[in-house]
């Protein structure tokens, strides 16, 4: 994968998508008020898959965006770009090198991002600023990153930039996190900020513990120690796995966002959903699960379960999608207490009823629906 100078971002106007060290496609646009373009490498078509099966399926031709996507990126490129909290240390990083944010365009942040984003997905060529890559926990102090963090939340700077950048520019979601290596496996590590109190680590880690208890499929979590707060929140990747040879792979992802191209900001349903998942995986056992996460979400009085809070792995050597391991199940009450996804049309009010209709539109029996939904209730409720 070639590099580029940071100088150079805002000329950009095509890049390549490689997967495993393998060229994907192309992806382009000629112009910033245009059209993006997207075609598969020969090489791609003989021996890849579709990385994006609505969007983007595995055939010869050029895709274009206009009339399939929201904004200027396919869904599954959208995946690879950091969210706000990310973006946020991208954009202070650039302005450190003299470069303004404003005159990058997203294949521009791809590039930036190269193959230090979530799933498998890489982009070249690659541009640079300061070190990347992970370091292990012993030699990072969290509680001076979470410091650091804050204050460039606060200030808009902050002494240690390149150590904030290299470990959270290319990182989901709103709030500031890293991406470090705990026993030499990829974690990603919460931080809280001014306005999350000092125990929000330890209420994320026990409502994911709550999950598990519930049948819900989750990655393995820790709580880390601070001398600042009640602990920091951990969670392992899921996008990343052991070879036959003990190796680090990575997996690809897409979000229910990037499959059905629609923004977090989209109203859609839980129904939606749980079509999407019986579809995509042919799984009853995914649609479960998902119903599963649907109720927890609402008996715990999770609003912000987004179209981008659920995820779908690709297991490239059976030929197969699968529901990603749970996450961002937190206690949030949102806009106004409304759930960013529908439930069978209700934002809020939400009732057994509702739930067990969107169950069986994945296929879940309304029997199954109403023992999980009674049995998980009863449970969350011992819990407080």
């Amino acid at each position: 994968m070639q590099n580029a100078t940071a100088e150079a971002l805002a000329d950009l106007t095509s890049i390549e998508v490689f997967c495993a060290g393998r060229v994907v496609g192309t992806l382009a646009r000629p112009s910033r008020d245009g059209i993006t373009y997207f075609e598969y490498a020969s090489e791609w078509l003989r021996d890849g898959f579709s990385i994006s099966p609505y969007s983007l399926p595995l055939r010869p031709g050029v895709f274009r965006t206009e009339g399939a996507a929201p904004d200027e990126l396919f869904g599954v490129f959208r995946d690879s770009l950091p969210d706000d909290w990310g973006r946020y240390v991208m954009d202070r990083r650039l302005e450190a090198e003299g470069i303004g944010a404003g005159r990058l365009t997203e294949l521009s942040r791809l590039s930036l991002v190269g193959s230090a984003g979530l799933g498998v997905l890489e982009y070249g060529p690659r541009a640079t600023l300061g070190q990347q890559g992970f370091a292990e926990s012993s030699s990072l102090d969290f509680d001076r990153l979470s410091r650091e963090c804050q204050r460039l939340i606060d200030d808009g700077h902050a002494e240690d930039l390149d150590s904030i950048y290299r470990y959270g520019s290319s990182s989901g979601g709103t709030w500031p996190k890293v991406m470090v290596n705990l026993d030499e496996e990829p974690w990603i590590v919460k931080f809280p900020t001014s306005l999350d109190g000092r125990d929000s680590g330890r209420a994320e880690y026990e409502t994911m513990l709550l999950a598990r208890e519930c049948g819900i499929d989750i990655p393995e979590v820790r709580l880390l120690p601070s001398r600042s707060c009640a602990g920091f929140f951990a969670t392992k990747r899921f996008d990343r796995r052991h070879d036959a040879d003990g190796k680090h792979v990575k997996i690809h992802m897409a979000s229910a966002a990037a499959l059905l191209e629609v923004s977090p900001f989209d109203v859609v349903d839980y129904r939606d959903l749980m079509r999407l998942t019986a579809a995509l995986t042919g799984s009853a056992r995914d649609t479960e699960q998902l119903y599963r996460v649907m109720c927890f979400n609402v008996l715990i009085g999770n609003c912000d379960d987004h179209t981008r809070n659920f995820s779908y792995l690709y297991d490239e050597g059976q030929g197969i999608w699968r529901l990603s391991p749970a996450y961002d199940l937190t206690r949030d009450n949102g806009f106004l207490g409304k759930h960013a996804t529908l439930v069978n049309g209700r934002a809020a009010d939400i009732g057994v009823s509702d739930l067990v209709f969107v169950g069986t539109e994945g296929g879940v029996s309304a029997h199954a629906c109403r023992a999980i939904a009674r049995e998980m209730a009863a449970r969350v409720a011992r819990e407080g």
